[in-house]
């Protein structure tokens, strides 16, 4: 608090009729002016200065930066059951995409699926007195991968917990005596903050300590330098009395030392709470510091109303030291910190009890006395056990695995039992792949043929015979008007389909036959340069035209009879085909080996 001129502004009182100051619980701010109430809360930081988590180098790692990120296990289970939705979501909506003829990019999409199968290639559906095989299927490449990404979720979080939580720490109280209190030589620092508008000019009193009890035989008064280096410092919160203390001797329960602000000219003695950080450390092994902290702001016995720190009464701050061995750490020696309670002195509640005693000049002082007990009764000495060893490692991580893969497989085997059309999903894949395979060698084999003997052997001539109304159901394309005798025998030897439409009003259907062309290569091998002398046998080859198309009249009876006839003409003309076929394919066999040059060409 610090006193103004008038006009006043709002939430503070006037005194001594030009003066004014901020309510209980306000602070002056003194760049807008204007008093702000304090609503920082009261709390505390306790930190033992040990820290059992697994240490990495810092060059490598740190875990501290984990830390900043996964607060928990949660996290990480977090993070798998999104993953792990993703997936199979991802994996139905593929289920939808249509196959096609495998060239789709979702048909390569599922089909890369199947071959995720690693956990349950040979444990799908297998019906009665079958083999077992091995089975791919996008079923369980889906599983697969799921049953993965649950088990790499757990082995993490199993992961988190043995680097945070991988021991237990194990108190143990002893009595001590003089000697072992003697060890406890710590490095020790005070610092209190009394959060006001006053500064260290109004500090008065500070100099003197007190040891033991007061009115028993041991109590002492010394002055404060023979023990710790003291001095003030201003802030922006308040003015921070500082205490540091090396080597302390912490041989006597209780410390007290006191001090007090008091009324200046335009600076009223008055604060709204008190704010500390003591700290602990060991000269032998400095890394490791304790310390408590926090901001007080009312007495334990009273609510969270708005006051002012002002009178004789004296605030008292107390603080328990405990000492410790850390016998993991080679025996460390080190003294614990912990906020005590916090005793209210004179406090002041009411703008107007605050206006009179800011013009008493008997009430301008505000007390402060820090109580230090160190509880020299009882050494606490701490070591850390392991609570995961090896075996019980290997034994957790061997029941993730098996959950993880338990799970998915009772839902693949139920999948299957109750879809049949899964059983068979792997073969469907293969045909698909295998169809598009054989068509894309096929189409290398006719490119191969165009440029080796030139296009025309591949030339490709259709009859068309198309339906047109009831009756008339065939009708054959005449050849076009010059065309040459090759070409004319090409047409001859290039069938490509003989189709036969027959509608009556009691038979409703159609019967549609097709062939493929079989002696396409017939005429390539005489345009070949090296096979002159031998294809002179070929043009002595005589093969008889197809069947003659039947040519239907006006009505639209059609026996059954004349179709059979037609199919056996048709049958018997490819069987004839089929043995030219035959001998073509030795005659090419007999070249091949009496010109090798020409082989290693193709």
């Amino acid at each position: 608090m610090s006193a103004f001129k008038a006009p006043c502004p709002v939430n503070s009182v006037l005194y001594n009729k030009t003066l004014c100051a901020c309510s209980p619980g306000y602070l002056f701010n003194a760049t807008t002016k204007s008093c702000e109430l304090f609503t920082s809360p009261s709390k505390f930081i306790v930190n033992s200065g040990v820290d059992y988590s697994i240490s990495f180098p810092e060059t490598i790692f740190s875990f501290d930066q984990i830390k900043k990120f996964t607060q928990s296990q949660a996290v990480f289970l977090e993070a798998t059951g999104v993953l792990l939705v993703s997936w199979l979501l991802f994996c139905v909506f593929l289920r939808f995409r249509k196959l096609g003829d495998g060239r789709s990019i979702w048909f390569q999409l599922r089909w890369w699926i199947s071959r995720l199968d690693v956990c349950f290639a040979t444990r799908h559906w297998l019906e009665d007195q079958k083999v077992v095989k091995k089975r791919k299927t996008e079923l369980g490449g889906a599983f697969s991968i799921a049953s993965w990404i649950l088990f790499i979720g757990l082995f993490s979080a199993l992961l988190y917990q043995i680097i945070s939580k991988r021991s237990v720490e194990v108190h143990n109280l002893r009595a001590t005596n003089g000697p072992d209190l003697v060890a406890f030589m710590n490095d020790m620092e005070f610092n209190i903050t009394t959060i006001s508008s006053m500064s260290c000019s109004q500090l008065r009193s500070l100099g003197t300590i007190f040891l033991g009890n007061p009115g028993s035989i041991d109590y002492r008064v010394a002055p404060l330098s023979t023990f710790a280096n003291y001095s003030c410092l201003n802030t922006s919160r308040g003015p921070t009395i500082s205490l540091r203390c090396n080597n302390c001797p912490l041989g006597r329960d209780n410390v007290y030392i006191s001090w007090q602000f008091i009324d200046l000219p335009g600076q009223p003695a008055s604060a709204v709470a008190f704010e500390f950080n003591l700290t602990a450390r060991n000269p032998a092994q400095k890394k490791h510091m304790s310390l408590v902290s926090g901001t007080v702001r009312n007495g334990t016995d009273l609510n969270d109303m708005p006051l002012a720190f002002r009178g004789m009464g004296t605030n008292i701050l107390k603080f328990n030291l405990f000492p410790r061995v850390y016998q993991n750490l080679h025996n460390l020696k080190l003294v614990q910190p912990l906020f005590h309670e916090f005793v209210p002195g004179s406090f002041i509640r009411d703008a107007n009890a605050l206006q009179a005693s800011l013009q008493n000049p008997n009430s301008g002082l505000m007390n402060t006395t820090l109580h230090i007990n160190f509880l020299s009764d009882y050494i606490v000495e701490i070591d850390n056990q392991n609570i995961l060893g090896p075996v019980s490692f290997l034994a957790d991580l061997g029941g993730l695995y098996c959950i993880s893969i338990g799970i998915f497989f009772y839902l693949l085997l139920q999948c299957e039992y109750r879809i049949k059309r899964l059983r068979n999903e792997d073969q469907v894949f293969r045909n698909i792949r295998s169809r598009r395979k054989a068509q894309d060698h096929w189409d290398k084999l006719r490119k191969y043929v165009m440029y080796t003997w030139g296009p025309s052997s591949l030339l490709e001539e259709n009859y068309n015979f198309s339906s047109n109304g009831c009756c008339d159901c065939a009708g054959g394309a005449s050849h076009r008007k010059g065309e040459s005798l090759h070409k004319r025998s090409r047409h001859e030897s290039s069938l490509r389909a003989i189709s036969f439409d027959k509608k009556d009003s009691s038979r409703k259907g159609m019967v549609s036959l097709s062939l493929m062309d079989f002696v396409f290569g017939l005429h390539t091998l005489q345009a070949g340069k090296h096979l002159s002398e031998p294809t002179k046998s070929l043009k002595d080859v005589n093969i008889p035209p197809p069947p003659t198309l039947p040519v239907f009249n006006g009505s639209c009876a059609v026996d059954v009879s004349d179709i059979q006839k037609n199919l056996k003409d048709l049958y018997e003309y490819n069987t004839m085909l089929r043995e030219k076929l035959v001998d073509t394919q030795s005659m090419l066999r007999v070249l091949t080996n009496k010109y090798p040059s020409m082989a290693s060409e193709v």
